[in-house]
């Protein structure tokens, strides 16, 4: 599953996952689900038709990650596994950056992650311009709102309705967002 919050030119993105690392880290074997919140750019394109149409609209690349993740064999609740990626390189993330009050409390973390924008901007190293002068105060009032669909899509996760292993074997990724 995958839910979208966008604003003037960047968005977030909230979807499960299923992950097993082919060359895991030592302490990182076996697959891990849970749930990745992105902060994305957006664009907006020109009208394809009337100016009745739809308005096309880009995910583009990823500025910062948080995956909300843990052990599939693990203890429901751990958060064992939860990291996040202050910057990336083009379409790739950095190393995981595993930060303690993130693993304690994970949904309070994300929400003051989300509600400090030009914070994460500078982080990602990100030109602050790449967001719209809107967006900082826009994902501030939605922010309870993001927190609280990943909340719910780590309920999907627990419950194994979501963040469950692909049907290839062969694969090692499954989310929401495929």
């Amino acid at each position: 599953m995958l839910q979208a919050f966008v604003f003037e030119r960047v968005g977030v993105v909230v979807g499960d996952l299923y992950f097993l690392d082919p060359n895991p880290g030592r302490g990182q074997e076996g697959p891990e689900h849970g749930v990745r919140v992105e902060l994305r750019v957006f664009d907006r394109g020109e009208l394809k038709g009337t100016i009745y149409s739809a308005t096309p609209i880009e995910v583009g690349q990823p500025i910062w990650r948080v995956d909300l993740l843990e052990s599939v064999d693990g203890t429901p609740g751990s958060f064992n596994r939860t990291h996040h990626h202050p910057k990336f390189t083009g379409w790739n993330p950095g190393r995981r950056v595993f930060v303690r009050e993130l693993s304690a409390d994970p949904l309070g973390w994300l929400g003051g992650q989300l509600a400090d924008l030009p914070a994460v901007l500078v982080r990602a190293e990100v030109p602050a311009d790449v967001a719209g002068p809107s967006d900082a105060q826009d994902l501030r009032n939605i922010a309870p709102a993001i927190v609280g669909v990943a909340g719910l899509l780590l309920d999907k996760v627990r419950s194994g309705e979501l963040g469950v292993a692909p049907a290839d074997p062969a694969s090692s990724i499954r989310t929401g967002w495929l």
